[in-house]
């Protein structure tokens, strides 16, 4: 069962990365970063059984922290936020103010 439900929500992000691979937020002093939801394939582990994110995971949190709102704001993920909340926490990452 565990493996359909991360297959499932692999299929579903694939389908998404297409959408966000073309955004590129840039601020001043801050280099650009492509907003690509499957470059966080590494805390899907977290996000399904809740277990501590890897180093890789909250590298790449840190990397795509720039993207964090628009992924907030896209319905598609709202079932995420819960598991985004505690994964942010445990990377001590603070939770976007969008």
């Amino acid at each position: 069962m565990k493996f359909t439900t991360l297959a499932f929500i692999f299929f579903v992000l694939s389908l998404v990365a297409p959408i966000y691979g073309g955004i590129v937020k840039v601020s001043w002093g801050e280099k650009k970063v492509a907003c690509t939801v499957t470059e966080l394939q590494p805390c899907l582990p977290s996000v399904i059984d809740g277990s501590q994110p890897s180093t890789q995971c909250c590298e790449k949190l840190k990397e795509q922290n720039s993207c964090f709102c628009d992924y907030l704001e896209n319905p598609q993920f709202s079932q995420y936020i819960t598991a985004a909340k505690q994964i942010l926490a445990a990377c001590k990452i603070s939770y976007p103010k969008c």
